[in-house]
């Protein structure tokens, strides 16, 4: 039997998804964008955009995209093909596992 790794290391995956939200994080910034802004004004339900810098959900990748002026697959290049085409399902890796860790410790304990 193998034990669970224990490492600190990130995975190249879980690096790639980190720099693309800093990447659109200082995008945001420097167009003096606000995450809550950008519901208000594409009228999305509150936290969507956040949520959507850091885990997949169409709206608020298209609401951040318009608000940006240019298009979803360029600033997720995890979450799209080359050619533009929404990848379906999404890969486990784009997701945060932090949330998703602490619900399978819940569980494992109840």
């Amino acid at each position: 039997m193998h034990r669970a790794s224990t490492s600190d290391k990130t995975s190249r995956a879980e690096r790639r998804r980190l720099e693309e939200v800093a990447r659109i994080r200082g995008r945001l910034t420097l167009a003096k964008l606000t995450l809550t802004g950008i519901d208000k004004a594409y009228n999305l339900p509150a936290g969507t955009a956040g949520n959507a810098v850091h885990e997949p959900h169409l709206a608020g990748e298209r609401a951040i995209a318009a608000a940006l002026k240019t298009r979803p697959e360029y600033l997720w290049r995890t979450r799209y093909h080359a050619d533009g085409r929404r990848i379906t399902p999404q890969p486990a890796e784009n997701y945060r596992h932090t949330r998703r860790r602490s619900l399978d410790a819940a569980q494992e304990a109840a």
